[in-house]
């Protein structure tokens, strides 16, 4: 099974040539087989997606003015996929299409839509129409299309329909597979082995990440602040988790980790996530 880094933990140790250069020797040294890459942060990013990653913990650097290719060729890292937005592969699909060709990927990842009401089941159901319908057209062009959840898909649409039941439900296998984030199900207080069941072979790609706490501070209250923390170091079940997605035969699977890193170094988190990739995967 190969082994990925998300793009979106190197903001802060890609800003240059030189930096990225020496970041991907060492995700490649750690046992990495490739990256998972954002088109934000493979082209300039807008002011507003600066903000929104920065705000997040996760900042986009200025990785957009580099060569990503020609940096993963040299390091011997592959583009295990590509995460874009709906409404960019909607308007432009060969443009898309072609840069993940160039890439050396045939898988797209739509990460979720911002601005949009989760618990609306009109919407959603319009959404999942939307996802077969760009699915089928990638899909005439060789390329695959993935849906990457984070916790909002666990709203209920109405009383014991969630909106993730209709993503499920309501977009075509033949089009839509899907890119399973354990860390934000968990976070959201589901079950995420029971959904990995449920998504089965249409489960593709695996992000992984574990929670747990860690000491910031002194200590003023008894009760600390969960966030992702490195493989084997928190409270998830990854183990069992791991399990799930061998039996479900995902291709890759690839961390992400937000912000909270040990050392507060990204590279260092995800050599230390490594071993356990070593150990297990």
């Amino acid at each position: 099974m190969r082994k990925a880094v998300q793009q979106i933990m190197l903001g802060t140790v890609t800003g240059s040539e030189t930096a990225a250069r020496a970041t991907l020797q060492r995700i490649k040294a750690a046992g990495y087989d490739g990256l998972e890459l954002n088109r934000f942060m493979i082209h300039p990013s807008s002011l507003m997606v600066r903000m929104m990653t920065r705000a997040a913990g996760m900042p986009t650097g200025k990785g957009g003015n580099l060569d990503w290719k020609k940096l993963m060729r040299e390091a011997d890292l592959s583009a295990i996929s590509l995460h874009t937005d709906l409404g960019s592969l909607e308007r432009e699909p060969d443009a898309v299409a072609e840069e993940a060709r160039e890439l050396g990927t045939d898988k797209l990842v739509i990460t979720g839509m911002y601005r949009f009401d989760y618990g609306d089941e009109k919407a959603v159901r319009e959404l999942a129409a939307r996802l077969s319908k760009a699915g089928e057209g990638l899909k005439k062009m060789g390329l695959s299309l993935l849906y990457h959840n984070h916790n909002v898909e666990l709203l209920q649409v109405r009383p014991g329909l969630r909106a993730y039941d209709l993503l499920l439900s309501e977009t075509d296998p033949a089009y839509v597979g899907f890119e399973f984030d354990s860390f934000w199900f968990a976070d959201g207080g589901a079950d995420a082995g029971e959904w990995m069941r449920r998504l089965g072979n249409r489960m593709k790609l695996w992000h992984i990440t574990d929670r747990g706490c860690r000491r910031s501070g002194p200590a003023m209250t008894p009760i600390l602040r969960q966030d992702s923390v490195e493989l084997g170091t928190g409270n998830m079940d990854l183990d069992g988790l791991k399990d799930i997605a061998l039996q479900n035969g995902i291709e890759a699977v690839v961390l992400e980790s937000h912000r909270n890193w040990i050392g507060k170094d990204p590279v260092k988190s995800l050599e230390l996530s490594a071993e356990w990739l070593k150990e297990r995967c």
